[in-house]
């Protein structure tokens, strides 16, 4: 092909209106754009919620629908879904211009990046780096800054697949993972998770942005497990075969395996614990609370002790919003280091739904991940305050079993396996 013919058959390209036709909606997927007015949207910037009407009446001067995509002309509200989702896969695709800046908001917060990679202006904050990140994350913190540079040129349109789980955030860029299971920080409350549900926000900021082809498909509580539990398996070592309780030891003739699962018989209790110790570890397990049900985790306990106080902990597991807990401490709730220290609630699934727990014990560090979300993180060689002032002597241990609390609930645990950590990890 002669140079004046490829010149001549862009030109003849460049002139050809942009028609966009909607994709179909995949399989499972829900449409959150009909690609033909702002219907399921309305307008809001949450760094400036002074005026939420006013927001509202200035949606539609900012964002329009053309040739089937969903268009900001760079100022204004954010575009907001009307529903709230709390653990799914969000796919959309985006074309923007450059000096532009942009970003996708999950659960109300910010942000997976969109901006122009090559404005120079801004590589002192990682525009060369690409988009695709979650931008608001604090400095060296996972996921901040994309894995590679994905973006496409300036002009050409650019997709993301977003698998959000709790505060857990993947992102593939044009099917380049560019953020791997990475906690999103809740910008608004860093010391908090994300909420348990949000909005999609679409961020309008400095340039045209157009959008198509947005759709949703919210995740099942197995599906929401299964993301958590695939990621970085290495190491990890069953200690439940799912068949018997071979490798436990204690109360081993209070609990049943049914179904592939631990469970705890009703109307009995005690603990039950592995075989090995452990010092520093990971472990990552399901387990199921009937209603007002009752349990507990055992960390570096010893043999026949009372592991709230013997052990180094019990991590409660408990129904906490059943009536009958209405009025407990603080350090009672699910989650937390029974009487030492309280984890933040509201991350329960209903009862009768499987939970994923993951418990890192590195030292005298506690850290209680559930269904994605940080819930409790704390050292446990800091607490000088008790609940009804108990002593605990087994807080400092440094070794000990791991295992299950019985309180007379048929709660059940499933997939229960463990890492061993080095004391630096």
């Amino acid at each position: 092909m002669t140079r004046s013919f490829r010149l001549l058959a862009f030109s003849l390209i460049a002139i050809v209106p942009s028609v966009s036709m909607a994709a179909e909606v995949p399989d499972g997927f829900q449409s959150l754009f009909n690609g033909q007015n702002l219907d399921g949207w309305y307008g809001l910037n949450p760094h400036n919620d002074a005026n939420l009407a006013k927001q509202r009446a200035e949606f539609s001067s900012h964002w329009r629908v053309e040739n089937g995509e969903l268009v900001n002309d760079g100022h204004g509200p954010y575009a907001t879904t009307d529903g709230e989702y709390q653990d799914y896969e969000l796919r959309l695709e985006y074309r923007t211009v450059p000096i532009a800046d942009s970003g996708v908001y999950l659960k109300g917060v910010p942000q997976v990046q969109i901006w122009d990679y090559t404005d120079p202006k801004k590589f002192g904050i990682g525009a060369d780096l690409g988009s695709g990140g979650l931008w608001n994350n604090s400095p060296g913190k996972a996921g901040k800054d994309p894995l590679v540079l994905a973006d496409r040129r300036l002009g050409e349109w650019n997709s993301f697949r977003i698998v959000q789980v709790g505060s857990r955030t993947t992102v593939w860029m044009n099917d380049f993972l560019v953020v791997d299971n990475a906690i999103m920080e809740n910008y608004f409350d860093r010391g908090a998770p994300l909420p348990v549900a949000g909005p999609v926000m679409l961020q309008t900021h400095g340039g045209e942005i157009r959008w198509r082809n947005l759709c949703i498909r919210e995740l099942s509580s197995d599906e929401a497990n299964a993301v958590l539990a695939d990621h970085q398996v290495q190491a990890f070592q069953s200690v439940f075969n799912g068949k018997d309780l071979a490798g436990w030891q204690g109360a081993v003739d209070n609990y049943e395996v049914i179904d592939g699962a631990i469970r705890c018989k009703a109307g009995h209790g005690g603990l039950l614990l592995t075989e090995g110790e452990y010092s520093n570890f990971i472990v990552r397990l399901e387990f199921r609370l009937p209603p007002g049900g009752n349990n507990g985790l055992a960390i570096r306990s010893p043999v026949g002790v009372n592991p709230a106080y013997g052990a180094m902990c019990e991590l409660q597991v408990l129904d906490s919003e059943h009536k009958k807990y209405a009025n407990l401490d603080a350090r009672q709730y699910h989650g937390s280091a029974y009487g030492i220290a309280a984890a933040r609630r509201g991350f329960l699934r209903e009862a009768g739904q499987w939970n994923y727990q993951q418990v890192i014990v590195n030292g005298s560090q506690i850290q209680v991940e559930l269904n994605g979300s940080v819930i409790l993180d704390t050292d446990v060689s800091k607490v000088t305050e008790f609940m009804a002032d108990s002593a605990h002597p087994g807080k400092d241990r440094t070794s000990g079993h791991f295992g299950f609390a019985g309180h007379n609930d048929p709660v059940e645990f499933r997939n229960v396996s463990i890492k061993r950590l080095a004391a630096s990890e």
